[in-house]
């Protein structure tokens, strides 16, 4: 069988890779010149099991609403006339609920311990290395309010077995001795010792060159234009290659564009309800070693995510729901270099961060599209959100798993099962 995956960010690659390893002969287009240089360029680089709240839970309408004037706002919706965004944002709405937001965190916590695992297996197998830490993510809170509400989520992770263990400000300074300046400030904290961390561009690009050895190939500097398709079969993908208008075919596709994935879902008729969340991240050098952070830490209140990345810091976050632009909004940015240079002064040297922004291909509910559409040999793996690199491993051996007409070894809802 020939499989044509469609899109070559942190996703697309995993999908290759495990579509390999079933025997099949895979092709992987892109319109940028290497992998993981769209989303997965400067992610957070988080594998975080433990980050499975979704955005949409009980106390979101009423920040969101609060935040609607704030252009720094965590979470910032601007209204657009565009009819794929009020469809979605009517969505995110219905997921707000208790009863939505338990379902769908189970949903996110089973597929991503079972990503996690299938990582660490791959990691062991190949040697791949992207400046990962098995260092545990910490939560903390500077809100008690905003504390007290992460304690049911938790406690919904603990039964499904992510130990995200609740704990407080000491325990918090002897895990991640950088907190200690603001020790007085932290209400309270939570730690899962099993998460980890990394750079998710250098995995990706180091996979697609395992990929490519091991007979993958890789199509990039093509543009997707749309499909030749029957009723219920996809005959083909129509690309710009090299300045000539071609049809690639192959006999089974697989759609993992991002957030690009619902334009191109729509010409075929599917309505994949994905909008971009535009997430926005600084990547600064390290300053002052004893200051800088190991331990990889999330600012739940600021939506904001630390990772350690060699001599390096990451930290990313936010959501602003405004269509395609990847145009910085130096408000936010700057947002982000005050809040952490405010908790860490001495760690990194701010005044040289590096600002960059991506598209999250976000569903109302935070549970990704895996698996079968009606479309016979068309396959989904897309709209992971925020936590497309924690689950592109076990999202793409599940769909290897359903191409090849076996059961995945994951408990999930997979599109078309």
């Amino acid at each position: 069988m020939h499989i044509l995956v469609l899109g070559a960010g942190v996703v697309g690659v995993t999908t290759a890779w495990f579509m390999k390893q079933q025997g099949y002969d895979v092709t992987v287009v892109d319109r940028q010149s290497n992998s993981g240089t769209e989303t997965s360029y400067a992610n957070g680089g988080q594998i975080s099991v433990s980050h499975a709240e979704p955005w949409a839970n009980p106390s979101a309408p009423l920040k969101v609403l609060k935040w609607l004037t704030r252009s720094d706002a965590p979470l910032l919706f601007r209204p657009r006339m565009d009819p794929a965004q009020w469809r979605w944002a009517i969505a995110f709405l219905r997921e707000c609920t208790s009863a939505r937001a338990a379902h769908n965190i189970r949903q996110i916590v089973r597929l991503g311990t079972y990503s996690r695992e299938r990582l660490q297996a791959l990691r062991k197998e190949i040697g791949i290395e992207y400046d990962h830490l098995e260092k545990g993510i910490l939560h903390f809170y500077t809100n008690p309010s905003e504390f007290e509400s992460a304690l049911k989520p938790a406690r919904i992770m603990r039964e499904l077995g992510c130990d995200r263990q609740v704990i407080g400000a000491e325990r918090a300074v002897e895990l991640e001795p950088a907190l200690a300046p603001v020790k007085h400030r932290i209400a309270g904290a939570t730690y899962t010792s099993e998460d980890e961390s990394g750079d998710a561009r250098q995995f990706t690009q180091a996979l697609a060159r395992k990929a490519q050895e091991a007979g993958v190939e890789f199509l990039y500097d093509t543009e997707i234009l749309g499909f030749e398709n029957t009723r219920d079969r996809v005959l083909g993908v129509k690309v710009i290659r090299e300045g000539r208008h071609q049809t690639l075919r192959a006999d089974s596709y697989v759609l993992s564009l991002g957030s690009f994935s619902a334009i191109l879902a729509r010409k075929l008729g599917l309505l994949l309800n994905i909008y971009p969340a535009k997430g926005y991240s600084i990547t600064v050098p390290v300053k002052n070693e004893a200051a800088a952070f190991n331990v990889s830490l999330t600012d739940d209140e600021y939506k904001l995510v630390f990772s350690r990345l060699g001599d390096r810091i990451r930290v990313a976050g936010t959501a602003e729901l405004s269509g395609y632009s990847r145009e910085l909004n130096l408000t936010r940015c700057r947002a982000i270099v005050r809040r952490t240079a405010e908790l860490m002064p001495e760690a990194a040297h701010w005044e040289q961060s590096e600002f960059w922004a991506g598209l999250r291909p976000a569903t109302p509910s935070n549970v990704p599209y895996i698996g079968k559409s009606h479309f016979g040999n068309l396959y989904l793996n897309t709209g992971h959100g925020t936590l497309g690199w924690t689950h592109s491993c076990g999202s793409a051996a599940a769909l290897a798993d359903i191409v090849a007409g076996r059961k995945p070894d994951v408990d999930f809802a997979f599109t078309g099962l």
